[in-house]
């Protein structure tokens, strides 16, 4: 019985060894993208997310073939108007924010992404106090969520570690 619970733990030590070479570390140079709901009502939520696909689509066009957090920083503070446009069209009290914004810890699809202050492009609806949405705009994490496949959490991490290569 020793040797099995000795074997177990060896096993288990094994595994949490090998899984620390594997953490996926996002850049300093992200930029996040967030969008908080003004309640949790169904409403408010759906709402959230036709604001965070419009703005989402709209910046990725603008940022499209860039690879430099500088440029893409340049391009998002030059174009605050047009994504305060494309708010302003789903008529609700709002406030944006580019700059360093909290964001709390989020494990997604094996990926932590840690707590902290992080360069971002914020929303915030009305109240500011329902579910949010946010994910890493640059890098673009963020496309890896709106193709239409179901990506594995072994395949979402694979493309994440591949994509921040490239970055």
């Amino acid at each position: 019985m020793k040797k099995v619970i000795v074997v177990l733990f060896l096993v288990s030590l094994a595994f949490i060894f090998s899984n620390h070479d594997e953490e996926i570390i996002i850049p300093n140079n992200a930029i996040r993208f967030r969008v908080i709901a003004n309640s949790d009502s169904v409403e408010d939520q759906m709402k959230k997310m036709e604001i965070k696909s419009a703005v989402e689509n709209k910046v990725y066009a603008l940022i499209n073939g860039e690879n430099n957090a500088i440029e893409v920083r340049n391009i998002i503070e030059d174009n605050m108007d047009t994504i305060k446009d494309i708010v302003e069209e789903y008529n609700v009290p709002y406030n944006i924010n580019y700059g360093n914004n909290y964001f709390p810890s989020k494990t997604y699809k094996g990926v932590m992404y840690p707590a902290g202050n992080y360069e971002s492009l914020v929303i915030t609806l009305g109240d500011g106090v329902g579910a949010n949405f946010w994910c890493v705009l640059f890098p673009p994490l963020c496309l890896i969520d709106n193709s239409k496949e179901d990506i594995s959490d072994v395949d979402y991490q694979l493309y994440v570690k591949k994509l921040l290569k490239g970055f």
